[in-house]
């Protein structure tokens, strides 16, 4: 960074983080009502958040998870991935896309994504096939709905399993229908900086009974009472361990908070909207700067707003960029690191070179701070401290 910039007075005085829950008296007094109950885990709460998310998505079942990593562990366990299963996913994506593969002893085998959209490509996915795929994991990245007709094609005619990674995408549509019953599975997401928060937490939806029934028994230490699954009985107390589960429940806690925030999350996503309208028409206008490309189908619910700086138009490169916007007090962030380049995947055979445009993608963008409790003064801040730093290191 130049001593110059170094002496600038920075926009803002303190820092705007990325992403931020919003939380109001109605969400504190839900959970105020659970810890005055008598269930503060595997009670009422639960069933209640999971229907609400079903009905909002439109699907038949919903079932809640400690957090989207055990959702999505769960999800392929429901579809019975295991040793010599290759799954095929987005390299640009968080960790726990293709980690949930390797937990159930499968492959994880990584398909480049188109540089439009920054999801991952079908016709690479495609290309990706073998006799060996069990499933596809696709990664709804921003919150920009993957091509999921072409995906789902794919996988239809070859007889594959489709999970929808939609950790991002809560609220988004595509060909007018909302994520969430597109797939064999879905998994949404309730960390802080998604759309709802529930703390911690995850879910999955699915018109599936068959997988439903295996989700339910996977969270809760492949454990059930049912009378009717039991291979015997000694008594009302009898239970079995019929599959190696985990402890992966959700608290009657944070399903009253997901739940509060869920009538919320319409606003939410309109909010977010509105930034990331405001942002296309500033960013659009400078050149060497890449704003996010929308597919004519999809209608994104904008987890994340993503610029890229094109190198050939700056002095710096990404790193001293993004230094710059930090000691402007914007909270910018980079994501995705491709998944393949992490140390422990590289012990396991994957090296650089792999998606060639993950990797171009990668070099070059950086993630702007979006969410609905933003202020247009916030806003602002984030324009004038990009258009300033952008200022500074064009050639």
């Amino acid at each position: 960074m130049s001593k110059e910039h170094e002496s600038n007075q920075p926009v803002r005085a303190t820092l705007l983080p990325y992403g931020q829950q919003w939380l109001d008296e109605q969400d504190i007094e839900a959970v105020v009502k659970v810890l005055r109950g008598d269930f503060i885990t595997q009670g009422p709460a639960i069933q209640a958040f999971e229907r609400k998310v079903a009905e909002y998505v439109g699907a038949k079942y919903a079932v809640a998870f400690a957090n989207g990593t055990a959702a999505l562990h769960g999800a392929c366990f429901a579809a019975e991935i295991g040793q010599g299963d290759e799954v095929i996913t987005t390299p640009i994506t968080f960790l726990a896309s293709s980690n949930c593969v390797l937990y159930q002893g499968g492959t994880p085998v990584f398909a480049d994504i188109d540089m439009d959209t920054y999801n991952v490509d079908p016709a690479e996915i495609e290309s990706k096939i073998t006799e060996r795929t069990k499933a596809i994991i696709a990664v709804d990245f921003t919150g920009q709905p993957v091509e999921i007709d072409r995906i789902s094609m794919l996988a239809h005619d070859r007889n594959l399993v489709l999970i929808q990674d939609a950790a991002h995408s809560l609220g988004a549509t595509y060909a007018g229908r909302k994520i969430g019953s597109c797939a064999d599975m879905t998994m949404f997401s309730f960390h802080p900086v998604k759309h709802v928060t529930t703390g911690e937490g995850g879910i999955i939806t699915t018109d599936n009974e068959r997988y439903y029934e295996r989700l339910l028994l996977f969270r809760s230490h492949g454990m059930t009472r049912e009378p009717e699954k039991l291979t015997r009985t000694d008594g009302p107390w009898y239970y079995e361990m019929q599959e190696l589960g985990y402890n992966y429940r959700m608290t009657d806690m944070q399903a009253a908070l997901g739940a509060s925030q869920m009538d919320k999350l319409d606003d939410f996503i309109a909010r977010r909207r509105e930034i990331a309208a405001t942002y296309n028409e500033f960013f659009s206008t400078l050149p060497g700067l890449v704003v996010p490309k929308q597919y004519p189908m999809a209608e994104s619910s904008w987890h994340l707003y993503i610029i890229r700086w094109l190198p050939e138009y700056f002095t710096a490169d990404r790193r001293e960029i993004f230094e710059a916007l930090r000691a402007e007090n914007i909270g910018i962030n980079v994501h995705y690191i491709p998944v393949y380049l992490q140390p422990y995947y590289k012990g396991l055979g994957y090296c650089s070179g792999l998606c060639p445009n993950a990797e171009t993608y990668y070099n070059t963008a950086i993630t702007l701070p979006l969410f609905p409790k933003m202020m247009d003064k916030d806003v602002v801040d984030v324009m004038t401290a990009v258009k300033k730093v952008y200022g500074l290191f064009l050639k």
